[in-house]
């Protein structure tokens, strides 16, 4: 998934908009952008929604963030929309892999009550939102095959350490969120599943956002979370391969499958090696 786009589950025309933006996947939020009297509301809208979207012959993928287990109300969010039969869940808060497996027994439970066959909805894990989501990011490996990757949040891990901000003058991300950034990208290659970069709230400035996004891409991430629909091309196109990366890569598996056994291969006056053999592979593999 390159562009994950949010809207709120109670945002009623908008839901269409999202699902008509281009996004590869929509997450339909019962979270943040819900006010608490509003919660049972959205909920009812988000399962309404989650019906009559899989009935459409071609759609974006559906997630739906719910409220944190720290929270109380995540049993009334699953109980509320697994029969609805999201393709996944986003998962805020998602503080070690133990929290994982403890909303992957809950899920389980209720796949059984709506008849959903077991492990069908996956998680997408919002695993470094807090200070000990951080430290807790490289536990996640094979605990659940639930998990489909990782995200992170610098606002609620700004909140929790009371900064002022967590961008500088220049927009850029300041030194503790730059790191929080850092472990998401790490815990997700240790559990060997993608990293997905966290929002840019910015919306209107869309060369901040190609800027970023291609640092992203650069770094390792593999799509992008967007809060509006005019972010979404720019993210498509960031994390989509060009022709020329995807005939290098092409060109690399060609030479290693031409010399097996080998450690390192020439093509053009360069030298590549087992790395960039890897690299190449799962280019390929996300144009597939």
């Amino acid at each position: 998934m390159r562009s994950l786009l949010f809207v709120p589950a109670d945002a009623g025309p908008k839901l269409d908009k999202a699902m008509a933006s281009g996004a590869d996947a929509v997450i339909i939020d019962l979270e943040d952008s819900i006010s608490p009297e509003r919660k049972a509301h959205a909920r009812a809208a988000c399962f309404e929604y989650l019906k009559s979207a899989q009935q459409r012959p071609q759609r974006p993928r559906l997630l739906v963030r719910i409220n944190g287990l720290d929270t109380g109300m995540t049993d009334a969010d699953l109980a509320a929309i697994v029969p609805g039969k999201p393709d996944a869940i986003l998962f805020p808060k998602a503080e070690g892999g133990a929290s994982l497996v403890h909303l992957d027994a809950k899920l389980t439970a209720q796949e059984a009550i709506a008849g959903v066959a077991e492990g069908a909805i996956k998680v997408l894990a919002q695993n470094v939102e807090s200070s000990l989501g951080l430290f807790l990011a490289g536990t996640f490996r094979g605990v659940s095959p639930r998990l489909i990757g990782m995200t992170w949040g610098p606002e609620d891990l700004s909140a929790e350490l009371g900064a002022e901000a967590n961008r500088d003058g220049q927009g850029q991300l300041t030194e503790p969120y730059r790191f929080a950034r850092s472990i998401c990208l790490f815990g997700a290659a240790a559990a060997k599943v993608p990293a997905i970069e966290t929002i840019y709230a910015d919306f209107r400035n869309t060369d901040g956002l190609r800027r970023e996004t291609l640092d992203s891409r650069r770094d390792g991430f593999t799509g992008r979370l967007a809060i509006h629909p005019a972010q979404v091309p720019v993210i498509n196109e960031v994390y989509t391969p060009s022709a020329e990366q995807i005939e290098k890569a092409r060109a690399v598996i060609a030479a290693f499958a031409a010399q097996p056994g080998a450690g390192a291969v020439g093509i053009d006056g360069k030298m590549y090696d087992r790395p960039h053999l890897v690299r190449a592979q799962r280019l390929l593999e996300s144009v597939k």
